[in-house]
């Protein structure tokens, strides 16, 4: 049995679900978790208000689940912060509600961390569960004009994946130690939901904190299950975090220096939604961005994560892809990793 069924005992791991209108892929993704190999874990479901019944029945064929509702659509951001402050675990596990684990996925998730006893976040590799032999993604990846993409994604699986270091992980399935994503402050609420894990990961790399891949530990992802593939929503929320998170993060130097970067491939972005037909929200969110109520939110956010930067803007871009659109073939950003002094290096 999980270890939450055990009393008296913290377990090793809290996984994290987040649900909202979930549907038909919440009871397998619990299915798997019932089924893993590593046994040391609780798993912690909350329900954003959803009004498919699929939480509740899901809870009530998996009563080892600790099920709280919401009672509001709180969003993926403030929704695993949310549960997170119940967790009890060392360490977090994120897992979407459309992500199906492998059954050695903790396992193999809790053997990266004793092989890297000095890394604090992992990510895991996440296969497409619609297309067979691809990749839903490899870790993710900024490039150099501040444009956050998943490596690898929609590229057929290697036969032979590397174990190394990525920018940051994506939320859909990572590993992360409590009292670090405490510490960093969690999930920016303001966010909703989309960049926030790369925000997130953004900050980790900032205070030194590197991210290994784990490309043992898999996950087959749905994506976008809840939300839906390029909806209007999805795409609003992700060009307004996208600014965000660059204005937030960028170390230094680094931000003038880029910004034209920035500017000019949000304005390729913008030509690729027209010709696609949804430039709207992406507009919209754009505007959003820089809303002066919540822009002056966004820098006090800055100066306070910069105030606590313990690494150069020359190593963040060295983690970085260089090239400004690297994200138009969703390269592989895997680099060997070389123990913690190359963290912050």
């Amino acid at each position: 049995m999980p270890a939450e069924t055990i009393e008296h005992k913290s377990p090793a791991v809290s996984v994290i679900i987040v649900s909202y209108q979930s549907g038909p892929t919440l009871a397998p993704c619990l299915e798997r978790l019932a089924a893993q190999t590593f046994r040391d874990f609780e798993t912690i479901l909350i329900d954003n208000a959803s009004t498919d019944g699929a939480p509740q029945a899901a809870a009530k064929a998996h009563p080892w689940v600790d099920f709280v509702e919401a009672g509001a659509n709180l969003g993926f951001a403030a929704g695993n912060n949310f549960a997170i402050r119940r967790a009890k675990g060392r360490w977090l596990v994120l897992l979407n509600p459309d992500a199906y684990a492998e059954p050695d996925w903790l396992a193999e998730l809790m053997a990266g961390v004793a092989r890297h006893p000095e890394v604090k976040s992992f990510a895991s590799l996440q296969l497409s569960a619609d297309q067979p032999g691809r990749l839903d993604g490899a870790g993710d990846n900024v490039t150099s004009a501040g444009i956050p993409f998943r490596g690898g994604y929609g590229r057929k699986i290697p036969a032979d994946l590397p174990e190394g270091e990525v920018f940051s992980a994506c939320g859909a399935a990572m590993l992360i130690d409590r009292a670090l994503f405490l510490e960093a402050g969690g999930f920016d609420e303001r966010y909703f939901c989309y960049c926030e894990d790369v925000d997130l990961g953004y900050r980790l790399r900032l205070y030194g904190q590197p991210t290994l891949l784990l490309p043992k530990a898999k996950v087959a992802h749905v994506g976008s299950a809840s939300t839906g593939v390029r909806s209007d929503f999805s795409i609003f929320h992700g060009s307004r975090n996208r600014v965000w998170t660059f204005l937030k993060n960028t170390p230094g130097w680094l931000l003038p220096v880029t910004l034209p970067l920035h500017v000019a491939v949000t304005a390729g972005l913008l030509l690729l939604h027209w010709r696609r037909g949804d430039v709207a929200p992406a507009i919209r969110g754009i505007r959003a961005a820089l809303k002066r109520e919540d822009l002056d939110h966004v820098m006090a956010d800055r100066r306070a994560i910069q105030a606590k930067r313990k690494v150069s803007p020359g190593a963040i871009l060295r983690v970085m892809s260089i090239d400004p659109a690297a994200f138009v073939g969703r390269r592989f950003v895997i680099r060997k990793w070389r123990g913690p002094r190359s963290a912050g290096a």
